[in-house]
């Protein structure tokens, strides 16, 4: 599942009252154009609150569970009505239709009402949509690069990618034969030694010049890369460099953790794919939170703050709003009598 938080100040106000536009502004919102899917457009009041995309592959399923724990992530937050989107160049009318009108059964015991629901074939200025009640309505898809989300996106410096898979490509492993050196010298038995005070503070500022570093082009060594993974793994060090995600080192940190994403093997990768999650969400790109969170909880179904963060992405909760989460690391910070970077104004 893919879910995004709009990355414009405070709260978009932009109503999608016509269907080509609506299903034109969807690689906009999602961040690709979406293909085999079913897209969820959350509103309330009128207006966008979030967006959640299945595979439609994901919803073979006689028992309808799937429909229903969309259903109750859906619920989770103030939506009150949804427009639904089913995109497929395979399915007919009556089996995209279907689709829909199980989703929004499994809506109404929680107080959401079906607004409109459309299928297309594909999301392209050669697609064409209809209504999916068989009620005669129908046309051609807008032009997605035309859509007024599209513009914001760009002006916001968010790429929409042509497909999920560009996103998935953006952190996937590069170097295979590092990683599996760097997963042998992970599994062998480690001790820290002296005063963890001093370790983990040492730790702090080792992550900080890492990050300097890898902005300057500069690439980091295999006892570089060593060093900060196994001290991801202290939580308050994980939670103290989460702050960094808000501060004038924001970018670099990002930068590092996307290296890093692709050089670790697992377990310690989720580690870093966390941290990269909650980097994209608090500067609004929630489509690649959801991608890099989503391979997180693959990675390790149990990582807390890997599952409190989707959770936030899927009920719509806002960027500015998941910053509030740095507080935490400032705070441990102060404890350890480290300085971290000032926030970004």
């Amino acid at each position: 599942m893919t879910s995004l938080i709009p990355g414009l100040p405070g709260r978009p106000d932009f109503r999608l009252n016509r269907p080509s536009a609506l299903i034109a502004a969807l690689p906009a919102m999602l961040g690709f154009a979406p293909e085999d899917s079913l897209v969820v457009v959350t509103l309330a009041d009128g207006l966008v609150e979030a967006i959640l995309r299945r595979d439609l592959c994901d919803l073979h399923d006689p028992d309808g569970e799937a429909f229903a724990a969309l259903a109750k992530v859906v619920g989770l937050g103030p939506t009150d009505a949804v427009i639904v989107v089913v995109i497929s160049a395979d399915l007919d009318d009556l089996e995209a239709g279907d689709i829909i009108r199980r989703l929004a059964k499994h809506m109404e015991p929680h107080g959401i009402s079906l607004l409109a629901g459309h299928t297309v074939d594909r999301v392209a200025p050669d697609g064409w949509w209809r209504c999916y009640d068989g009620c005669g309505a129908g046309g051609p898809v807008d032009d997605p690069g035309c859509s007024p989300l599209t513009a914001a996106a760009v002006l916001a410096g968010r790429t929409v990618h042509r497909r999920r898979e560009d996103l998935v490509a953006m952190i996937a492993p590069t170097d295979g034969r590092r990683t599996a050196v760097l997963a042998d010298s992970l599994r062998r038995s480690f001790r820290r030694q002296g005063d963890e005070g001093v370790q983990d503070r040492r730790a702090v500022s080792r992550i900080m010049r890492a990050a300097c570093r890898t902005a300057e082009g500069n690439p980091l060594t295999n006892r570089e890369v060593l060093a900060i993974a196994r001290s991801l793994t202290v939580l308050r060090v994980r939670d103290t460099v989460c702050a960094l995600a808000v501060g004038v080192l924001a970018v670099d940190v990002e930068r590092l953790w996307m290296v890093l994403s692709r050089l670790l093997p697992a377990p310690w990768r989720a580690e870093v794919l966390v941290l990269l999650g909650f980097s994209a969400y608090a500067r609004g790109d929630g489509p690649l939170a959801g991608v890099v969170l989503d391979t997180a909880l693959t990675l390790d179904s149990g990582h807390r703050l890997g599952q409190l963060l989707m959770s936030a992405l899927h009920s719509g909760m806002r960027p500015d709003e998941i910053r509030t989460l740095a507080d935490t690391g400032f705070r441990l910070a102060h404890e350890m009598g480290i300085s971290l970077p000032p926030r970004e104004i």
